[in-house]
């Protein structure tokens, strides 16, 4: 995946690391990281300066590197780890994955005042994994400073924000300006490229096509802008019955103790094309779960999907409905190849329980050339970029034609030509009858076909109907704010 590649970072430095889906990235901060060893080719490829001296394996000084990317986040959910997000933040100090000892009284204001910095200390209380995804992303770049790192890696770090937690991590990359810290961070998008980077790396096909200093950057060729919508375009008219395909009438729906839905009521129809929107922690990935059935609803509301009556097991509902989420990432095996994981979409299960039949197979063929993706079909999913890997999880909603599609920020991780490709997917699924409940942030990405819209706020629905003339606005760039006053660094 990365060919010939040779790179310094100095203490002070702040890079950007950009390129298509598949072009290396990930695998870049994993060799610098320490977690994958670079193919041996009889030369030292690979050294680290630290405490004056020279070392040539990772192994000493791997605890002194912060690393927070969607792979490090999948972990929690994969193993289970299921911890206040205090005692997420202070296995940083302690430098464990999951707390082994209780915190001292240092400890716990040295945590305190990460979360402050972060303005997320509203979250310490809370159990990681009833957090939204970008709450996850800020709780865990609060451990890695934790740790007082000397160098910290950063893989898509404001995928999944709002635009608050957006700008609250914004605000901490551009007060690293003073600091000695050095940092990467990849990113597919030229908003999110902070006016306190000093350099940017571009890479294409694993080979370096741009090394050096940001003001030369040829970074509006290699990264995404924010447009507007593209011209709407006419959902199709609804078929001649009105029966829902899923209805929520009054749910409230808990995680842990945690309520995360409250009093919600959504009818949706072949032909529908819904926008889900909100702040994080709205609800909105809770809310895609519940009409999935992951998440069950309290007594005194109800959810009613067709087709499934008393007797019918929910499974052949989830059979006829596709679904792209961050949790399958985490829920899949790593050692399962492609291939296996788009099969895995004709039965809705997380790999095959039995050998896949000779449908399973040719289906599963057709989707990955739908999508592009046949090179990669033996290919482990520990070896695909994320971009790839939401590809993936595309073509394995695919593989049935189903008659749902949710969509829980299914563009998170992709570069542009990717989300347009994918966008014009969805839209000709919603041409030929489908329906489509999808989340997003950004205005930029409701598919033209939008029909709908329905905004969260704290789990309950402030608005569900047509899609609004006044749409929310596409994000604007705040002015960076400088102060002459040096900050405590709490690095």
């Amino acid at each position: 995946m990365l060919d010939d590649v040779s790179w310094t970072i100095r203490p002070g430095e702040r890079w950007v690391l950009a390129g298509a889906n598949g072009a290396g990235k990930t695998q870049l901060l994993k060799i610098v990281a320490g977690s994958v060893w670079p193919t041996p080719t009889g030369r030292d490829v690979r050294q680290y300066r630290w405490k004056g001296g020279l070392w040539r394996t990772p192994q000493e000084i791997q605890d002194e590197i912060g690393y927070v990317g969607p792979e490090r986040q999948d972990r929690y959910t994969r193993y289970g780890w299921n911890h206040s997000v205090a005692e997420v933040v202070a296995t940083g100090v302690h430098r464990t994955d999951i707390p082994l000892r209780s915190s001292s009284d240092a400890d716990r204001r040295r945590v305190a005042a990460i979360l402050r910095r972060l303005r997320i200390e509203a979250l310490a209380g809370r159990r990681f994994l009833t957090l939204s995804y970008g709450e996850r992303r800020l709780a865990l770049l609060a451990r890695s400073l934790a740790s007082r790192p000397k160098m910290l890696l950063l893989d898509e770090l404001l995928n999944g924000l709002d635009e608050a937690n957006h700008e609250r991590a914004r605000r901490w990359l551009e007060s690293t300006r003073r600091s000695s810290l050095p940092w990467v961070l990849s990113t597919h998008r030229l908003e999110d490229v902070p006016a306190s980077a000093t350099h940017a790396l571009v890479l294409e096909h694993g080979r370096i096509v741009y090394r050096g200093s940001m003001r030369r950057a040829p970074l509006d060729q290699w990264l995404a802008h924010p447009v507007e919508t593209r011209k709407k375009i006419p959902s199709p008219a609804r078929r001649s019955s009105d029966d829902a395909l899923v209805r929520l009438t009054n749910a409230n729906v808990h995680l842990d103790e945690h309520v995360a839905l409250k009093d919600v009521s959504l009818a949706i129809h072949a032909g529908d094309c819904w926008v889900v929107h909100g702040h994080n922690g709205s609800g909105k990935t809770t809310l895609l779960r519940t009409l999935y059935g992951d998440h069950g609803v309290a007594v005194g509301g109800r959810i009613e999907r067709a087709g499934i009556e008393p007797g019918v097991p929910l499974q052949a509902f989830k059979e006829r409905v596709g679904l792209v989420a961050a949790h399958l990432q985490a829920d899949h095996p790593q050692e399962l190849t492609a291939d296996a994981v788009v099969q895995s979409g004709r039965h809705a299960s997380i790999g095959l329980n039995d050998p896949p039949s000779a449908a399973d197979r040719a289906a599963a063929r057709r989707a990955l050339r739908a999508f592009g993706l046949s090179a990669l079909r033996a290919r482990p999913l520990r070896e695909l970029s994320y971009g790839q890997l939401r590809r993936v999880l595309f073509a394995r909603a695919w593989v049935r034609d189903p008659a749902l599609l949710l969509l829980d920020e299914p563009f998170a991780g992709v570069d542009e030509p990717t989300r347009q490709d994918l966008s014009e997917r969805i839209e000709d699924k919603v041409a030929g009858g489908a329906a489509v409940v999808m989340t997003t942030h950004r205005r930029s990405e409701w598919p033209r076909c939008a029909s709908h819209e329905l905004e969260l706020a704290r789990g309950e629905v402030r608005y569900a109907g047509p899609v609004r003339e006044r749409s929310p606005s596409r994000r604007r760039r705040p002015p960076v704010r400088r102060s002459r006053r040096r900050r405590r660094s709490l690095l």
